[in-house]
């Protein structure tokens, strides 16, 4: 019987504000004087902390211990080891790691990690400097709260053999990696096997997952041998953020003796209305905390060469510096030679550089075509027989669109990249796709994605509007769906119940029109490979619209199925692709079942709170059917709309789409006809009635 044990880090949330407050700026900030500025050479200690009474700030928060029982000493905040912690609002502290392992006998030891902060405080865990990573090639890696908070999410990693591990590459193969929602502050790190690592126990007995500083992390195939470094170690460096106590400027100014930025050229800085933090105005630095000399003090610009006065005279200035410019004989007679050069020869050098730049463009634009899959997106139109009749937008064009992709425009983030709102010169809204720039695997899942959508012809499929090859991050541009995803309607609490059984029943009849589509009457038949509610986007009046076809596959004529690597969303993955790398029409059906039963039940697809063996949405239907409690499983509002024959009907309909075996489910034609006779015989009594 395997061992398990956890890991249990509780971080006291308010002292570590504070002790993130006393981070090294850009040059060293200095403690208060006569007080140590470092434990053990390792991490600066700046005001307001201090080691000792009468060198912090006065609160006991800020009193730090520096343990010199290691060689060299190491600053501790209770029982919390700290790396580095940095005025810009970021702190790194040692985080553990959680571990799974086997031998022939089966599960050997097993160690889950915690991390838990203060829910009262302005601390969290850092969504952009902290990623959940897993490495091992049998693994299912799960994050979610440990306090009861309403999200879970995760990765998995197989790999049949050592061979098909690449290093510096963490995409689902031996490691994979999945961003943390912004403000989680507490969270819990689990893992699972599907084989107990049976089938890789030669090279790779244990699984590991964690928080990590993602610029710290680089995977290596030595990550997943025996005695590794996450086996010694055992824990890693991972970032919190952290905002001085939840009061705006504004609101801590009206109290001077307790307001933080002491500095007299310091100022105050909102953190998304949750905190305040300290920074020295442009052209000083220093430590915004303390006063006078040791505060922020006037950078020497001209000393310091840090000034753009080229040939002119510095001259240092309170928080700047003037450029004076030094004129004599000699410097008047060049002035003239060089007009006068310039003069005579204007002509020819504009027309040198003209013609060398407009030779620059185009060769550089020729170079983005190939590096962006262009000429690949040429084989793949000529190999099909097809043609593809998209817009080719420039890039001053989508620019001008997104106000140069502004952070305020985006509108969503997936595995292949970020999707901002813009606005075209013909006040046209779109959505435009902007591809992250990786290997050649991802260009050819961008190209992948141009050449289907420019297939489809459907109202219920997101409408490719064009591309742009001609820049160095290759683009997308769709029409624009104003309503959000399906998963937003049905688990925001933003949307509580606002989907009627109609709408319900609607929406799911599109979507498997939509799949029936792509399997069925597309040109070349298409399998999605990764159907889900946050790949289901809703209009204005709420119509489905099918996207994100990044890792969907195009299959010949001739052929049922194909062999890919396994690849999709945990909770919908069809079990027998999962199995057997078998890429079918019916994978499409499984995951479509369980969207149906999301629209049933109002359940997430995955869910810790549910028991190990009804974490998964399909088998949490399936056991409730079987036992006859159907009704305590379906969501109210179903229940007080629907009739018992109809919901026994769409419930033995989604049955029928997750079943295990491929060959016993319906196709998506078969299921599109079903409901949406279902849909008309819930409208025909409502018209009735009426």
């Amino acid at each position: 019987m395997a061992c398990r044990q956890q890991y249990l880090l509780l971080l006291q949330l308010t002292p570590l504000i504070w002790l993130a407050l006393a981070a090294a700026a850009a040059t060293a900030s200095g403690a208060k004087s006569d007080c140590p500025q470092s434990c053990g050479n390792n991490v600066s200690i700046p005001f307001p902390f201090g080691i000792g009474d009468e060198c912090h700030i006065g609160e006991p928060w800020f009193n730090l211990s520096c343990n010199d029982s290691f060689n060299p000493a190491k600053p501790y905040w209770g029982d919390l080891e700290i790396l580095n912690i940095s005025l810009q609002g970021q702190l790194t502290f040692s985080s553990p790691v959680a571990k799974d392992c086997y031998d022939r006998s089966g599960e050997t030891e097993v160690y889950d990690a915690f991390i838990e902060l203060d829910d009262d405080g302005p601390f969290t865990i850092s969504s952009t400097r902290t990623i959940f990573t897993a490495i091992g090639c049998d693994t299912k890696a799960y994050i979610g709260p440990s306090k009861g908070a309403d999200y879970t999410t995760g990765c998995m990693s197989i790999c049949r053999g050592k061979g098909m591990v690449v290093n510096n590459s963490c995409s689902g193969i031996g490691c994979c990696q999945a961003s943390i929602p912004s403000g989680v502050k507490n969270v819990e790190m689990f893992l699972n096997s599907y084989y107990n690592h049976s089938r890789v126990l030669d090279f790779n007995p244990c699984s590991y997952a964690f928080l990590i500083d993602k610029d710290q992390f680089k995977f290596t195939i030595n990550d997943l041998l025996v005695n590794n470094r996450y086996e010694r170690d055992q824990q890693v460096p991972a970032v919190l953020d952290w905002r001085i106590a939840n009061q705006t400027c504004k609101i801590a100014r009206r109290n001077a003796k307790t307001f933080a930025c002491k500095s007299e050229n310091s100022f105050c800085n909102d953190t998304d209305g949750l905190g305040y933090r300290c920074d020295c105005k442009q052209g000083y630095r220093g430590n915004p905390y303390l006063t006078e000399a040791d505060g922020c003090v006037d950078i020497d610009e001209c000393n310091e060469n840090l000034h753009n006065c080229g040939e002119q005279i510095c001259k240092n200035t309170e928080g700047g510096y003037d450029c004076k410019r030094r004129f004599d004989k000699l410097v008047a007679l060049m002035i003239l030679l060089g007009i006068g050069i310039s003069l005579l020869f204007v002509l020819v050098i504009s027309w040198i550089y003209w013609g060398l730049k407009r030779r620059k463009i185009i060769k550089l634009r020729e170079e983005f075509f190939r590096k962006n899959g262009g000429l690949l997106l040429q084989q793949q139109i000529a190999s099909h027989g097809v043609t593809v009749a998209t817009k080719i937008f420039s890039a001053e064009e989508l620019e001008r669109a997104t106000n140069k992709y502004d952070e305020t425009q985006i509108i969503g983030r997936g595995g292949y990249g970020t999707v901002y709102k813009g606005i075209l010169p013909n006040h046209g809204t779109v959505a435009i796709k902007k591809s992250k720039m990786v290997d050649e695997s991802q260009i050819e899942q961008f190209i992948n994605e141009v050449f289907i959508l420019s297939q489809i012809n459907h109202r219920n499929v997101v409408k490719l509007l064009g591309c742009c090859l001609e820049t160095e991050v290759p683009l997308l541009v769709y029409e624009f769906i104003s309503n959000g995803t399906l998963s937003n309607h049905i688990h925001d609490e933003a949307h509580p119940s606002t989907l009627s059984l109609e709408d319900r029943l609607r929406i799911a009849s599109e979507t498997a029109g939509a799949l029936a589509y792509l399997h069925f009457a597309a040109s070349i038949p298409i399998f999605h490979r990764d159907v889900k509610s946050t790949n289901i986007l809703l209009d204005n009046d709420l119509t489905a619209k099918v996207s994100d076809f990044g890792a969907s596959r195009l299959i010949p004529l001739d052929q049922t199925q194909i062999s890919t690597i396994v690849q999709g969303t945990l909770g919908y993955l069809d079990p027998e692709y999962l199995q057997t790398g078998q890429l079918t029409e019916k994978s499409d059906v499984y995951s479509f079942g369980v969207v149906l039963v999301e629209l049933l039940t109002g359940e997430k697809p995955t869910s810790i709170t549910r028991g190990p063996e009804e974490r998964y949405l399909s088998m949490y239907f399936l056991s409730s059917m079987k036992e006859n409690s159907l009704p305590n499983v379906l969501h109210h509002r179903v229940v007080d709309e629907g009739g018992v024959e109809q919901l026994v009907a769409v419930s033995q309909l989604a049955k029928r789409c997750l079943s295990l075996n491929g060959d016993e489910r319906p196709t998506m034609k078969e299921v599109a006809i079903e409901l949406e006779e279902l849909k008309r015989s819930f409208a025909q009594p409502r018209a009735e009635g009426k």
